[in-house]
């Protein structure tokens, strides 16, 4: 039994020891609870930008080399500089940039990652999700929920390229991923009509004697129209936050929380000449501006973004937003799973 007087044993001692154990699958954990608890979080993923003006030839040349039959989802990810090969752009988040071709069809799957759609470029592009089908322009917001069948078309005569948000890495550690492809006689599953969730739980009302079938919202499309329209009237309204300008969550109308609860996303207004203060999160954040411009300050380094750029905010870093133009930016993040497990912590300016 050791005493509570024990000396410090000496190092060929303990290595000696660490050796012995070593062979059952045993580490002490003293030799490593400096790197496992550490005063603050600790992140691999590093800010960077992706120019949409740089990436936008690649994401096109993909669709002229890679065919439809080849590429279940002809997509190129957007990996963290510092994460290269890990298939993310932070610990828990993935982005990619789909690209459809004219006349093309993404033929339908479904999956236990939860996917986030932001709809870049689109004149006739349209998504199915359970059936139902949802047009997708510039600025929509696309769900596509844990186990749901979703598959994609384009009807006009121009690519169709979307930024695609998903949980895939936060599923891969937990473990339970399962994919499956539509093997149904016909190409997309049978749904309501067009525009049947978007009534049933768009309009601030819910059906008499709902009751939730999914954790994921029931909403499978939320429009740009409305939501620029919401931001600009509180933007004359004056409801402008010192940190974020208006910035307002994407939620599901059967609980008022994030719209998948791996994914919470936004959309914020910068008026022109914003000058955000210094804002910091236990969350991630990865934004796309889909109108105006600016730069974002992120420590000692300094994002410049233009119309249809795509950025990270890697979890704590301070960063604050300045706007040039009216500039309305899209963002998704893990803020939710932080709130859900007690762990969200953020700090403002000087706090």
């Amino acid at each position: 039994m050791m005493s509570i007087g024990t000396s410090a044993s000496s190092k060929p001692n303990k290595d000696e020891f660490y050796k012995k154990i070593d062979p059952s699958n045993l580490y002490p954990l003293w030799e490593a609870v400096k790197e496992m608890m550490t005063k603050g979080p600790q992140t691999r993923a590093i800010p960077h930008l992706w120019k949409y003006e740089e990436v936008r030839p690649y994401v096109l040349e993909a669709g002229n080399l890679v065919g439809g039959e080849d590429a279940e989802r002809r997509t190129l990810m957007l990996e963290n500089p510092n994460m290269r090969g890990d298939r993310r752009i932070t610990e828990a988040l993935y982005t990619g940039l789909q690209c459809i071709m004219p006349g093309e069809i993404a033929e339908p799957h479904r999956h236990s990652p939860s996917a986030l759609r932001m709809v870049i470029e689109s004149e006739g592009g349209y998504t199915s999700v359970n059936g139902e089908k949802c047009d997708m322009e510039p600025g929509d917001l696309i769900l596509n929920p844990s186990w749901h069948w979703h598959g994609h078309g384009l009807e006009g005569d121009t690519p169709h390229i979307s930024m695609t948000c998903l949980d895939l890495p936060l599923v891969r550690f937990l473990g339970p991923v399962f994919a499956e492809p539509w093997r149904g006689n016909t190409v997309f599953p049978d749904g309501p009509p067009e525009g049947d969730s978007h009534a049933r739980y768009g309009a601030n009302m819910l059906p008499m004697d709902h009751r939730p079938h999914s954790v994921s919202s029931p909403i499978f499309r939320y429009p740009y129209s409305e939501t620029k329209d919401a931001l600009k009237r509180l933007n004359a309204a004056g409801n402008l936050d010192d940190y974020h300008g208006i910035k307002m969550e994407y939620v599901n109308p059967e609980t008022a929380g994030p719209v998948i609860p791996t994914l919470s996303a936004y959309m914020q207004l910068l008026p022109t000449g914003f000058e955000g203060k210094t804002y910091r999160s236990t969350a991630a954040w990865v934004y796309h501006a889909v109108e105006g411009g600016g730069r974002t300050n992120v420590g000692e380094q300094i994002i410049e973004w233009g119309p249809k750029d795509i950025f990270v905010i890697p979890a704590w870093y301070p960063h604050s937003h300045h706007a040039e133009t009216d500039s309305f930016l899209y963002s998704f993040s893990d803020k939710g799973v932080h709130e859900k497990l007690g762990l969200f912590r953020e700090e403002r300016g000087d706090e």
